[in-house]
């Protein structure tokens, strides 16, 4: 059990860390788990991703989180999940439909038990996924953006950092440069004067002869 806890974990960030990261504009990408949420309210198994894409196409919704926004309802949460669908659809469209069959939940086997089951599952699926898409789209769009944020930040001041590491390097080439520089001139200095005290130390000594 905890071995499937850890890899659903990792599966969660994998996958959020590629929405995080996808290249499409904030809007895109929100839309997309948006529309993604919205099909995944909708009784179209084993369509949903076909559906997703769709609509992504159409909304100019980016792609890969349309597909994944489509596993808010999935094989765990999958009978409960349509089972609230079933009764809020049955509350607005109170016909007359046979019992929800948790053995039998793709779209043809619901339109074999009746089109009165696929319209009150549809009716359900589009009162809880036009406000769920919303409510997506707002926190995907904040989430997005906060994440994108923070990470130009992060590239900035990393940029700042080697920058003024180079440009400390680049300092202290500068100064040994100029340490060098001066430490030949002074040599070249005190060279030039040998033969000038040779001079002085010559007449000095002459002068004493005399």
């Amino acid at each position: 059990m905890q071995q499937r806890w850890e890899t659903f974990k990792r599966t969660l960030r994998y996958n959020y860390l590629r929405v995080m990261r996808l290249k499409a504009s904030t809007h895109s990408v929100a839309m997309g788990l948006a529309v993604g949420v919205f099909v995944g309210f909708l009784p179209v198994i084993p369509f949903q991703t076909i559906v997703a894409l769709s609509l992504a196409f159409v909304f100019r919704a980016s792609k890969i989180p349309a597909a994944l926004g489509t596993w808010i309802s999935n094989p765990v949460n999958l009978i409960p999940f349509y089972t609230m669908l079933y009764y809020v659809g049955r509350m607005i469209m109170p016909v007359d439909t046979p019992e929800l069959d948790f053995h039998h939940l793709e779209l043809k086997a619901m339109i074999e038990q009746g089109w009165g089951l696929v319209v009150v599952m549809f009716t359900g699926g589009l009162i809880l996924g036009v406000p769920g898409a919303f409510v997506t789209y707002i926190l995907a769009f904040k989430a997005v953006n906060r994440y994108r944020q923070k990470r130009m930040i992060r590239l900035i001041k990393k940029y700042q950092k080697k920058k003024a590491e180079r440009e400390a390097a680049e300092l202290a080439a500068d100064k040994r440069a100029a340490d060098t520089s001066a430490g030949q001139s002074d040599i070249v200095a005190g060279t030039a004067a040998l033969p000038h005290q040779k001079g002085i130390a010559s007449d000095v000594s002459s002068d004493s002869t005399r």
